[in-house]
C-alpha cells in the first residue's frame, strides 16, 4: 500500500557502520556509545533516538509481560483502515496503548532541541502508531492543513521510511524531502522486542550548517 500524499523524495543512506564490531542481532547499541566521525549534530540525535529505542523497546514487553498484548499481536502486523482518511490511517489491536506510553516519550524527546521535526516509532512496515502531540491533531477535513497536523497512524512505506524501518544496522542517515516541503536529515535506529526486530526510531531534524 502506497502513501497517495504527493512526496518529493531524494535519498541517500549513509550506513557508517564498517568499524563497529559484531553484535547478536537482539542486542541493542547502549545510548551514549557513537561511534568516531559524525558531526557534533548529528551525534546528539543518534544518541536521543538510542535512548527512544531503548525505552520503546522496554515499554512494549512490558505490555506483553502485562498481558496488554500478546507478543504474537504484536509482531502480527494486521491494520485496521480508518474510514474515509486520505492518505490512509489505520489502527491496530495495540495503537491506543503507543498513544498511552510511547508518545510522551516521543514528546520528551522532542522537546530537547528546536532543529527536530518529530521523533517517532514505526513498525519495520512504516505503520506509525502514534506522533507526536503536535501531529496528532484532529483531523479538520481541510487536506492541506491535516497533511501536517495529523500524521498519525500512517504507513510511511516511502523509500526513506521503509529504509528506516527495516534496516537492522546500528544506525542508518538519510535525506529526503518531505511530502510538507521540508529539507530533512532522518536518522534512525531499530527496535527490539524480547530480542526481535520489530521496527525503528526515527528521528529527523533541520541539519545544522556544516
Amino acid at each position: 500500500m502506497t502513501t497517495r500524499a504527493r512526496s518529493f523524495l531524494s535519498a541517500l543512506a549513509l550506513s557508517l557502520l564498517a568499524a563497529l564490531p559484531a553484535r547478536a542481532p537482539g542486542q541493542v547499541r547502549p545510548a551514549g556509545l557513537v561511534p568516531e566521525g559524525l558531526a557534533s549534530q548529528d551525534r546528539e540525535m543518534l544518541t536521543l533516538a538510542l535512548e527512544v529505542s531503548k525505552r520503546s523497546g522496554e515499554i512494549m514487553e512490558k505490555w506483553i509481560a502485562a498481558k496488554e498484548v500478546s507478543e504474537e499481536r504484536l509482531f502480527s502486523f494486521f491494520y485496521y483502515p480508518v474510514p474515509r482518511t486520505e492518505p490512509p490511517k489505520f489502527t491496530t489491536d495495540w495503537d491506543r496503548l503507543a498513544d498511552r506510553d510511547i508518545q510522551p516519550v516521543e514528546d520528551a524527546a522532542l522537546s530537547r532541541s528546536s532543529a527536530l521535526a518529530f521523533v517517532v516509532m514505526v513498525d519495520k512496515f512504516g505503520y506509525l502508531p502514534s506522533h507526536n502531540t503536535n501531529s496528532s491533531q484532529p483531523l479538520t477535513g481541510n487536506a492541506a492543513v491535516d497533511l501536517v497536523n495529523n500524521r498519525t497512524k500512517r504507513i510511511f512505506n516511502d523509500r526513506v521510511g521503509l529504509l528506516a524501518a527495516r534496516s537492522t544496522a546500528p544506525f542508518l542517515l538519510q535525506r529526503y524531502q518531505r511530502d510538507t516541503g521540508e529539507n530533512l536529515v532522518d536518522l534512525s535506529v531499530p527496535v527490539y522486542v524480547r530480542g526481535k526486530h520489530w521496527g525503528a526510531v526515527r528521528v529527523a531534524y533541520r541539519p545544522a550548517d556544516r
